[in-house]
């Protein structure tokens, strides 16, 4: 197996032994750029010495589709086979990743149909911390079970669309949310845990579910229709700490909304994390950009890179060792925000390249002429 470099598992990393194996996935549009960007910047902060980098990544051999590149070039039929086999493929490359102990895997954007077969597969919540000064709230978002995760039948003029809700997935999600507030949270207090899920729908099911796994777990758990949760939110807010686990079909629409209430960054800006729940993926962390795969400006030199830059930086601090890799890329783009370095869609004039070129001489990171690089902005041992 040979890395970004062409190089063999054969350098050394913060965690010891060999280096670690980050997977990257990439899909149409404008994801080769990204998945160029993401490489540079892990690369930028993760030296491994005499030139090498620490962390040895993987790419998918399948480039996979965006839903612009299904619906430009294919009829139904064949949108319903190559989303199948994307999902197929994906799911069996994520599967071979973590049977070999690969932690953490990195996808630009791809169709959602086939993402959200697999996460269904896999059992996949989506984590985000967002805060706003000392308040804070974790949404974890079932991506594992409801409408998203349906499939599809197609009659003459109909399409008819399969959805499940199990126990067990259920409280596989609450288990993790509650583990990761308490992540979150290490001294234990939690404000408030609601569930934001469209249950009246479900016979009774799922909030007679929720009232087990209250008494299982030993924690007060409201469950909400959504409206009524964004009605609260909208009247009163959502007290500090308030771990929010919904339904992605909620939650993703909601999603600007708790941004504008809980952090100071555009949603184009960010990166987010899907943890695998599935016993065989061993919890699996997949990182994403927050926005599409922008097919229009692909090719261009245009799409913005930060979420993907903070991306890197998660996968070289949680996953190859590199501590304070993280806090050295915020540093980094309050200096390039300082220096109005961006792209249009922020009212830039810079393209993607100038903006690594930017990231990565703020970094400290050495260029062609092997200028120093700056230790204290830099992530290391």
């Amino acid at each position: 197996m040979t890395g970004a470099n062409g190089r063999g598992a054969t350098g050394t990393s913060p965690l010891g032994g060999a280096r670690p194996v980050i997977g990257l996935a990439v899909g149409r549009g404008t994801g080769p750029e990204l998945a160029d960007v993401f490489e540079r910047v892990l690369s930028a902060l993760t030296p491994g010495g005499a030139g090498a980098t620490g962390v040895e990544v993987v790419r998918s051999p399948r480039l996979y589709h965006s839903y612009v590149s299904l619906r430009r070039d294919h009829g139904v039929a064949a949108v319903q086979r190559l989303t199948a086999e994307d999902a197929d493929h994906y799911e069996a490359w994520c599967r071979d990743l973590a049977g070999r102990g690969t932690t953490a895997v990195f996808r630009t954007a791809i169709n959602a149909q086939s993402l959200y077969l697999v996460r269904r597969r896999l059992r996949a919540v989506k984590v985000d911390l967002l805060t706003a000064g000392e308040r804070s709230l974790l949404l974890v978002r079932d991506q594992a079970q409801g409408f998203y995760t349906g499939e599809n039948t197609h009659a003459a003029g109909e399409v008819t669309r399969t959805l499940t809700f199990s126990r067990e997935v259920t409280g596989a999600v609450v288990e993790h949310a509650l583990e990761r507030a308490r992540r979150t949270w290490p001294d234990g207090r939690i404000g408030r845990i609601v569930m934001a899920y469209k249950f009246h729908l479900l016979d009774g099911a799922f909030d007679a579910w929720v009232a087990d796994l209250s008494e299982r777990f030993g924690v007060r758990i409201e469950v909400f229709q959504p409206d009524t949760v964004n009605r609260n939110l909208l009247a009163h807010g959502l007290p500090d700490r308030t771990l929010l686990i919904a339904g992605n079909e909620w939650a993703d629409i909601m999603h600007v909304m708790l941004l504008d209430r809980y952090g100071s960054d555009r949603q184009e800006n960010r990166c987010t994390e899907n943890v695998c729940l599935d016993p065989a993926l061993r919890g699996l962390v997949e990182y994403q950009t927050v926005h599409g795969s922008a097919d229009d400006l692909a090719g261009r030199d245009l799409v913005n890179p930060v979420a993907t830059i903070r991306a890197a930086a998660l996968v070289a601090e949680h996953h190859a060792g590199y501590s304070g890799a993280a806090a050295a890329v915020e540093a980094a783009l309050a200096v390039l925000d300082e220096r109005g370095v961006r792209t249009p869609d922020l009212g830039g004039r810079h393209s993607t390249s100038d903006v690594v070129d930017a990231l990565v001489g703020a970094l400290g990171v050495p260029g062609p002429d092997n200028a120093p690089r700056d230790a204290a902005l830099v992530g290391g041992p």
